[in-house]
């Protein structure tokens, strides 16, 4: 591997452990965007640089700059806000941001729309909350997957409690974020950043805490994965798996989608040591010279699993246990009402593409806006975001149960009760007008596409069939496409790829089915291979395996009717 150093490594390297020239920037009235080298610098803070994508013609042909804006996204592990804390983040939507709430698939909430000279305002504001946005995006550490749903909700707070532990050793030290949003006054000594040195690491590197069955998570997609292992009713402690990510880049063989290696056993007492001993491996063995080769799959696969598993035993000065027992069952949500043990109500809701806005015929913001107002009301109850961009309202009394349940009802937040499987499961990335790697509509896309597929699989009699179904705007992989059943990956307006295969407990990666093709021709295949599955599946059979069994996926020549043998 060649030491020479990116681009990034560089701007990294002189900036001050993060400050850059931010502050010169914010303060720039000239234009509505930041210098270039801080561009790549306020990820660390939480934010990126976009702009109206559906304007760019316009504007150019006025001779003006890109409309340009902000993304501001949230650390919030696991997801978990009081109401107040939900009140407080729908006002700095409402106030500064384009007015809606965007639930991500990490857990977080995104702000779009933020224009430059109200980023500071905005992010005081929701640091009032007690909620912060350091290490939410940048070369660090990111917002902390922590398992939603739980069958046992007392290990899940086990699980929760560990994971947050994690997260917070894994913070950032730096005081620039302090200084340039909160207006902490700078301090003689130097920083230092104990896990991460001077220029953090190589690339983004994602977490994830699992709770068999349910594998919401995606745990194998993360570059480090903890499942909770329960003995006797008790977390006894976590496989830990490494080396997950799904990224990749169209037309370069080099890059790849990769699931997850395990590395064995840890008891609890471990799990801090062990991820400081897989982060700091990443952070010395990592790819520093290409970003598109920077990830932990990388250095995973380059150095091979062995000898990466002796070097993070060396590191967290002890030896894996080998891996114990555990099953996953599905990688879904569950939705609807649900008791725990200890008598509490949780309550699983869907939220389309994780867009939580008022519309016409949905006015969910308003709706969960008075879930949360009802619940700061009663002392009790909070959110948690799902890493499938939907909500649960837990921790609920069974008297609190009929207001909820008709507030749910007035402000049409009750699509559950109604909606098949696939608008249940499916999801899309934000892609345009924002993203600027989006090289096809996504978000905007999903309900008109989940209808459209919903109508092929209804004429199959397929409409209830459990299934997956994933699109993104281009092949990076924030709506965790290669976990898809069925997923589309942008190459062009109006075009995708098509892939297929994966299963629905997230332990098989898709395989691209047809390259670069229009709506018409996604939907034809799927009405032929919606054919097939309604003739030939075996009992409790799921579409993805089906494919598999039956030697599908990358047929080139047309797929009749008939069936499989």
């Amino acid at each position: 591997m060649t030491t020479a150093r990116s681009a990034v490594e560089h701007i990294k390297a002189r900036s001050r452990h993060l400050r850059g020239t931010l502050a010169d920037s914010l303060a720039n009235a000239v234009t509505g965007a930041l210098a270039e080298d801080d561009t790549q610098l306020i990820k660390f803070h939480g934010s990126y640089q976009q702009d109206d994508r559906d304007l760019r013609e316009e504007r150019r042909q006025q001779k003006l700059e890109p409309a340009y804006s902000f993304m501001i996204r949230t650390r919030t592990p696991g997801g978990v806000v009081t109401p107040a804390q939900w009140l407080a983040l729908d006002g700095v939507a409402q106030r500064h941001a384009n007015g809606t709430l965007k639930l991500t698939t990490r857990q977080a909430f995104q702000f779009h729309g933020v224009i430059k000279t109200e980023l500071k305002a905005t992010l005081q504001l929701i640091n009032a909350s007690l909620i912060d946005t350091i290490a939410a995006c940048g070369d660090v550490n990111r917002n902390v997957q922590i398992a939603a749903h739980a069958l046992d909700e007392r290990a899940r707070a086990i699980v929760q409690r560990d994971a947050l532990a994690v997260a917070a050793h894994l913070l950032p030290q730096t005081r620039a974020y302090y200084e340039l949003w909160l207006d902490e006054q700078p301090v003689a000594t130097a920083d230092t950043e104990p896990v991460y040195g001077d220029t953090y690491l190589p690339r983004k590197f994602k977490i994830g805490f699992a709770l068999p069955p349910a594998n919401d998570v995606d745990v194998f997609a993360n570059d480090l994965g903890f499942i909770a292992i329960v003995e006797d009713g008790q977390v006894v402690g976590y496989n830990v798996s490494a080396g997950g990510g799904l990224g990749t880049t169209h037309g370069d063989a080099r890059t790849y989608p990769r699931l997850a290696d395990l590395l064995g056993f840890v008891p609890v007492a471990s799990v801090v040591a062990t991820a400081e001993a897989v982060v700091t491996a990443q952070r010395d063995l990592g790819n520093r010279s290409e970003r598109r080769l920077a990830r932990l799959k990388y250095t995973l696969d380059r150095l091979g699993l062995e000898a990466f598993r002796a070097e993070v035993e060396r590191r967290q000065g002890c030896t894996f246990a080998p891996a114990r027992p555990f099953a996953f069952d599905h990688s879904g949500d569950r939705f609807g009402w649900h008791e725990d043990a200890d008598g509490a109500w949780h309550l699983g809701l869907r939220i389309t593409g994780g867009r939580v806005a008022d519309r016409a015929d949905a006015p969910w913001r308003s709706g969960l806006r008075a879930i949360a107002q009802t619940l700061a009301e009663r002392g009790r109850g909070g959110f948690r975001l799902t890493p499938n961009q939907n909500v649960v309202i837990a921790g609920l009394a069974a008297t609190d149960r009929a207001v909820i349940e008709a507030l749910v009802r007035a402000h049409r937040l009750d699509l559950h009760a109604s909606a098949s499987p696939l608008v249940l499961h499916a999801l899309a990335c934000v892609a345009l007008p924002t993203c600027p790697l989006a090289m096809a509509e996504a978000e905007r896309y999903l309900p008109e596409l989940t209808n459209k597929v919903e109508a092929l699989l209804a004429a199959h009699g397929l409409r209830e069939a459990p299934l997956h179904l994933r699109i993104s705007g281009c092949p990076n992989g924030c709506s965790r496409p290669y976990l898809g059943e069925i997923a589309l990956i942008g190459k062009a307006p109006g075009r995708y790829n098509l892939l297929l295969g994966a299963d629905r407990a997230g332990r098989r990666l898709n395989r691209l089915h047809r390259e670069n093709i229009d709506e018409a021709g996604i939907l034809a295949e799927l009405d032929a291979l919606f054919s097939r599955y309604a003739a030939a599946r075996r009992e409790g059979e799921d579409f993805g395996d089906f494919l598999v069994r039956c030697g599908l996926l990358g047929v080139r020549e047309r797929i009749a009717a008939e069936v499989v043998p």
